[in-house]
C-alpha cells in the first residue's frame, strides 16, 4: 500500500524533500508518494491544506518558509507538541498521534503532533562528521529561527561553553531569556551573549546560523576569531564563513547534511524505520551530479 507525505511551503518549488524521501523509500523498502505542496501564505490555507491532507489519508507532512511557526500554533491549539518544538516554538513534521488523554475503549483518537527535527539533524551530522560536542565550546552566529532550533540539541549534547552572537545583541538576549524559560536544560546552561563584532577568541566550534552565505554579504567577524571546526547551516553555493575558517586551518562543513540528517529523522516518525544517512547522502550527491 502506498504512504502519501507532503512538503507544505511557499515558495516549494526548488523543495528536495520528494528526491530525498525517495531515497529513503528505497532504502526501507517500502512504497511512497512524497509530493510538493504550495500553499498561499495565511493562516486559513495552511489550517486547511492540513486538514485535508491527513483527512484524507496522509501519514505525514513536512513543513518549511514560511509556516513553521504556524504548524506550532496549529499543533498547539489543536494536537501536541514535541519538547524540540516547543522550546523552539516552530515546528517542520507533522503526524497524526494517539492522543490517550481523549480516547475511551471504544475509539482510538488521532490527533495532530508536532515535532521539529531541525536541531537534532544538525547535531547527528556533527556526530557522524566525527567532531567532538562533549563539553566543546561552541558559538552560534545568529539569534533567529535556525538558532532558536538547535540550541536544545546542541546542550543535551553536552556541549560545553555556549556563546550566541548577533548583529543586534538584544535580540541574542531576548532569545536566550524566551529559551530559557521554555527549558529547564537551558535555563541550567549558562549561555553568554554578545554582537557578532565582539566574538572573539578560540572556540572549539562555530555555527553560522544566518543566511547572509546565500548573498554577496559577508559576516562582520572578528580577526583574532578561531575555531577548529566551523560549520554553516546554508548549503548549495560556496559559503565565505567556511573559506574564511578553512584559510585558517579549521575542518569545515555546509548544512547539506543537516537537510539529510532533519529529513531522516521525520522519514523515522512517520513510518519507524531508521534510515542510513550516510549511504542515503551518497546516493543524493551522486544522483545531483
Amino acid at each position: 500500500m502506498t504512504q502519501h507525505f507532503i512538503v507544505i511551503g511557499n515558495p516549494i518549488a526548488h523543495s528536495k524533500s520528494p528526491e530525498i524521501h525517495q531515497v529513503f523509500a528505497a532504502q526501507a523498502g517500502i512504497d511512497i508518494s512524497y509530493q510538493r505542496q504550495y500553499c498561499p501564505d495565511d493562516t486559513a490555507s495552511f489550517g486547511a491544506v492540513v486538514e485535508a491532507f491527513f483527512n484524507g489519508g496522509g501519514v505525514g507532512a513536512n513543513v518549511t518558509v514560511p509556516f513553521k511557526q504556524l504548524a506550532y500554533a496549529l499543533c498547539e491549539s489543536k494536537g501536541g507538541l514535541s519538547e524540540h518544538a516547543r522550546v523552539a516554538g516552530a515546528v517542520n513534521t507533522l503526524l497524526l498521534k494517539s492522543d490517550e488523554s481523549q480516547k475511551d475503549h471504544l475509539q482510538k483518537i488521532n490527533a495532530l503532533y508536532g515535532d521539529n527535527t531541525d536541531g537534532q539533524g544538525l547535531v547527528n551530522h556533527i556526530i557522524s562528521l566525527g567532531w567532538p560536542l562533549a563539553q566543546a565550546r561552541v558559538a552560534i552566529i545568529g539569534a533567529g529561527g535556525a538558532a532558536r532550533g538547535v540550541i536544545l540539541p546542541l546542550i543535551q549534547a553536552g556541549i560545553g561553553q555556549l556563546t550566541i552572537a548577533n548583529r543586534t545583541l538584544n535580540k541574542a538576549e531576548v532569545l536566550v531569556e524566551e529559551l530559557s524559560a521554555a527549558s529547564d536544560a537551558i535555563n541550567k546552561h549558562a549561555i553568554e551573549t554578545c554582537a557578532t563584532t565582539e566574538l572573539t577568541g578560540q572556540f572549539d566550534l562555530i555555527i553560522n546560523a544566518t543566511s547572509i552565505g546565500l548573498s554577496d554579504d559577508t559576516l562582520p567577524i572578528a580577526d583574532d576569531l578561531n575555531c577548529h571546526y566551523a560549520y554553516d547551516m546554508m548549503y548549495g553555493r560556496a559559503l565565505p564563513f567556511l573559506q574564511h575558517f578553512a584559510a585558517r586551518g579549521a575542518q569545515t562543513s555546509d548544512g547539506y547534511g543537516m537537510l539529510i540528517g532533519q529529513a531522516a529523522l521525520s522519514f523515522e516518525r512517520w513510518t519507524a524505520h531508521t534510515i542510513d544517512v550516510v549511504k542515503a547522502t551518497e546516493i543524493l550527491k551522486q544522483a545531483s551530479k
